[in-house]
This record gives structure tokens, C-alpha cells and sequence, in this order.
């Protein structure tokens, strides 16, 4: 059986007469708009990608955007979430308001929108004559998930496709250490190595302030709690995957039920960081900066900047990812989607510049380009340091550079760690990928169309879940509440949408 590999939605209010009128119109503002040609004379693509992280946005003369431009022939001008916006909204409003960018990435479920209501462009015959390299690089199995996603079977959309496992369960080994003790093997050492964390103050500053391990608010990020009793969650979100000899929602079966129960008891002997389901994203990122929490799960090719900032605190600092501990009865495994997400789509009304923005696309995906894309211009992305590159930090009043490219193998991932980390953190990075790799395994649902949500908003953005968890670890609810939570579940749509994944899988998997 061939391993698959999904992804989620929020519904938006799209004007399907607004989309089409404006691909069909050579009057219409967005055909104007779509053809624009900077100062220089080349046509303009604008790109729109949220995420971006601090700097400011490029100006036309911006010495990136002038380069990329003298190879292809094509001017970037990038377009992001403003600060304080919530991206899928802001993309929302962006289409539902006819500002509609040449080249977007989607989130939020919006590709599946655009699809449907014919506002996508389907990009079958252009890709290999403007984007030969994207259509080449790109495995066919990925091409095929892509095709499954859409009524129609054509190609909608270019994926992200990652062929390494991108998330892992890591551990300070240095507290490990300071408090006498191996790297847990089974669930039980792992709760044992957590007590020590929390009561032998392994940061050493005199201060019973550790978190043995720390999760985000709706219980996100925290998905090693999960993985020991064979849930299937990326980021915080429960998947799909083969439970019993069929595909079904994680966020459902026994086994979330038990790592629930398990998650219940570290937060009431406050193993769990009992802030974590009030922690933003930063506030939970500045505890693990500030030498604080022991255990937690983020992206070993991200952990650079994270690991510099705890250096500062904890000179002695070493992150090791940690295999993931046994838990009786279970398999445990770190959740891998690899093919199949959305990555980039053109809208429909931005046919006319379809072209441009594709040979901007390629310009990332061309091996030959693959320093640039990595380094970027000295002096303005990296420096160079005893002959070699190194790349500058963010700043507020830096612009940014655009990326596009999202195709990843192992020796993509060794070139970069060897290329952009010191080399006395190199051998520190490869080693989580080594462990990560060991416990990483494909989920069945990767790649699957967030279309199967159709008419059930609570299902597909986790809205019950989340409400159930919470409030069991927390405990407002006792742990059968779990039970009544699934009867909801089902009796909510999730009947509905399970029969249409079963639908899909049967079709994919073949």
C-alpha cells in the first residue's frame, strides 16, 4: 500500500461572479493590474505569503529585488500579513475584496475554495512550459495527491514537499545531565526525567521555575504527549490516519483518549506547564529562549536562532532530540506529511500574468540558483567570515527576502545545516534529524483535500476537540467527557466527513 501524506480549513465568503468576471475581463481592474511593469520596464508579479517573520517589505529598488529581477526578467513585490492580523483573514479579505495578488500561497483551506468556485488557475500545461524546473523537481506521487484534490483531476496548485521528517520531540541533554539521568526509554522514565526537571533545578539559577515540558494554547505544540500513544497530530491538530484497518480521525480513537489522560496527570503534578493553554506562540517561544522548559517539540532545521538566544542564559546548553518513550500497548511515531500541501496557486483572474509568475516560481526551484536562494546577496543577507557565508539575523528595519521555494530531501537538509549553522552546532542538528528520522512515519491522510470538510466548519478547524481537551486537562471535565465529546463528534458531521476521507483514501492509495 502506498504511504500518503493533510491539511486544514476555515470557510470564507468568496464572490465566485467577482473571481470569473474579473479572469474573463480584459477591462477589469485586476487585468490591469496584473500586467503592471515597474520603472525599469518588467512586468510586476505580486506575491503574497504570510509568515514572513520580522524585517519590512522590499521597495522596488531593494538591491534582492533588482537582482531577481535582472535573472528573470520579472519584478517580485511582496505583499504579507500586516502586524496584528490573523493570515487566513487577511487572505480572505484580500479575495473577497478583488485584491487579489498574481501568485499566492494559500492557507487556511482558501485553495479548496478557489477550486471550487472556479477562481483557481489550473496550471497542467503551464508548469512545464514556464516552470520546467518546479514540474521536474516535484515527485509524481505528489502530482497525484495534487490532481486527487480537485474535482476535476487537474493541478490547482504547486506543493510544499518535504521529504524529512520537519518536526521532532527535543530535550535539554545538558538537564539531563545535571540531573543524573539517561534519556527516557519508556513513558514511565519519561515522567520520572520530568519530576527531576521540575524539583533539581537543572537551569541552575536557585529557582523553582522550570517547566518540565510546555505546550501553546488550544494544547498546540505539544504533539510528543501525543505521538508516545500513536496519535497522528501535526502541530496541535489531530489527522487522519489507519487506526483499527481504515482511515479515521485521530482526534477520535482510544488512543488520543489514553494520551489525554496522560496529559491530565502532568499538568495536575505540574509537569505540564500549567500556562500552556494560556501561551501565545511567542510567550511560549520566550520560555524555551530563556532556559526554562526541558522538553518540548518544535523543527530541528529552525533551531538555531532559539538555540543562540539560550546560549546567552545557559552557556553549557545543548538540545538533543529525543527518541520518543514506549508507552505499553502503543506505537509510538512522530507524525510525517511530506507531500500534497498547498504551497502556491495563481488565481484565476491573474491568467495574463500566469506566465511571469511561474518564471519567477522557477527562478527558486533551479538548481543552479540554489546558492542565491539559500544565502541571498552579501551585505545584504549574509556576510562573509573567515571565507565563509553567514547568514545576518532579522531586524525590524531590514526588508525581507523572498523565498519560494519548499522541496526539501536529506541532502537538501545536510547542504543547509552544513552551509547556515556554525560548525559546532552542525553535528548537534544532524543528530536530531538522525532520531527524528528513526520515529518519523508517513500518515495515511497526507495530502488530503480540505474539501472533505464541506459544510462542517467545527470539524474541520478542530473547534471540539480543542474544547475537550482543554477542559479535561484543565479539569473543568472529567476524562469521560471524552467519550460524550466523540458521540458529539460524529453526530456533528464527523460520520459525514469520515465516509468522504474513506472515499479518498480509496481512491489515493491505489
Amino acid at each position: 500500500m502506498r504511504r500518503q501524506l493533510t491539511q486544514k480549513i476555515v470557510p470564507i465568503v468568496l464572490s465566485i461572479a467577482m473571481l470569473v468576471a474579473a479572469g474573463c475581463s480584459s477591462n477589469a481592474s485586476n487585468s490591469g493590474s496584473a500586467t503592471g511593469e515597474g520603472a525599469s520596464g518588467v512586468p510586476i508579479v505580486k506575491v503574497f505569503k504570510s509568515h514572513m517573520g520580522i524585517g519590512s517589505m522590499p521597495a522596488a529598488d531593494d538591491p534582492h529585488v533588482k537582482y531577481v529581477a535582472d535573472k528573470t526578467g520579472v519584478q517580485y513585490e511582496l505583499i504579507t500579513t500586516p502586524p496584528g492580523s490573523e493570515p487566513s483573514e487577511y487572505l480572505n479579505l484580500m479575495i473577497a475584496s478583488d485584491e487579489l495578488p498574481d501568485i499566492l500561497r494559500p492557507i487556511g483551506g482558501v485553495e479548496q475554495t478557489l477550486i471550487q468556485q472556479g477562481g483557481a488557475l489550473p496550471l497542467d500545461e503551464l508548469l512545464p512550459e514556464y516552470a520546467p524546473h518546479v514540474w521536474e523537481s516535484i515527485p509524481q506521487e505528489a502530482w497525484d495527491i495534487v490532481r486527487s484534490a480537485s474535482p476535476d483531476g487537474k493541478i490547482y496548485y504547486v506543493p510544499k514537499v518535504f521529504l524529512v521528517p520537519e518536526r521532532a520531540p527535543l530535550i535539554r541533554k545538558d538537564w539531563l545531565d545535571k540531573v543524573g539521568m539517561e534519556m527516557p526509554t519508556t513513558v514511565d522514565e519519561y515522567v520520572e526525567v520530568l519530576k527531576a526537571f521540575r524539583d533539581k533545578d537543572p537551569n541552575g539559577n536557585g529557582k523553582a521555575d522550570e517547566l518540565p515540558t510546555s505546550g501553546r494554547e488550544f494544547g498546540r505544540w505539544m504533539d510528543h504527549l501525543f505521538a508516545m500513544y500513536g496519535v497522528a497530530m501535526w502541530e496541535g491538530y489531530p489527522e487522519w490516519d489507519e487506526y483499527e484497518g481504515k482511515i479515521q480521525y485521530a482526534g477520535t480513537t482510544d488512543n488520543m483518549r489514553e494520551a489525554i489522560k496522560f496529559i491530565r496527570m502532568l499538568y495536575v503534578e505540574k509537569l505540564l506547564d500549567n500556562e500552556t493553554f494560556l501561551n501565545k506562540g511567542e510567550v511560549w517561544q520566550a520560555k524555551i529562549n530563556n532556559n526554562l522548559v526541558g522538553s518540548w517539540y518544535h523543527l530541528p532545521a529552525n533551531v538555531r536562532d532559539r538555540y543562540n538566544a539560550m546560549l546567552t542564559q545557559a552557556p553549557e546548553a545543548y538540545i538533543a532530540a529525543m527518541p520518543l518513550p514506549k508507552a505499553e500497548g502503543f506505537e509510538a511515531f512522530v507524525t510525517q506529511k511530506s507531500m500534497g500541501e498547498p504551497e502556491w496557486m495563481i488565481p484565476a483572474a491573474k491568467q495574463d500574468n500566469a506566465a511571469n509568475a511561474l518564471k519567477l516560481l522557477d527562478f527558486f526551484y533551479n538548481p543552479e540558483n540554489d546558492e542565491f536562494v539559500r544565502f541571498g546577496l552579501e551585505g545584504e543577507q549574509h556576510e562573509v567570515q573567515d571565507g565563509r557565508k553567514v547568514i545576518l539575523p532579522p531586524a525590524d528595519n531590514k526588508p525581507l527576502a523572498l523565498g519560494m521555494k519548499n522541496l526539501t530531501t536529506a541532502d537538501d537538509m545536510n547542504k543547509r545545516i552544513e552551509e547556515t549553522y556554525p560548525e559546532d552546532q552542525q553535528q548537534m542538528v544532524k543528530d536530531m534529524f538522525v532520531v527524528s528520522t528513526a520515529d518519523a512515519r508517513q500518515i495515511a491522510g497526507d495530502g488530503l483535500p480540505a474539501s472533505v470538510y464541506e459544510g462542517f466548519p467545527d470539524i474541520q478547524s478542530h473547534k471540539l476537540f480543542q474544547e475537550v481537551l482543554t477542559k479535561i486537562v484543565i479539569g473543568e471535565l472529567p476524562l469521560e467527557a471524552y467519550d460524550e465529546y466523540v458521540k458529539k463528534w460524529n453526530a456533528s458531521g464527523g460520520e459525514v466527513v469520515t465516509q468522504r476521507v474513506q472515499e479518498w483514501y480509496e481512491k489515493v492509495k491505489k
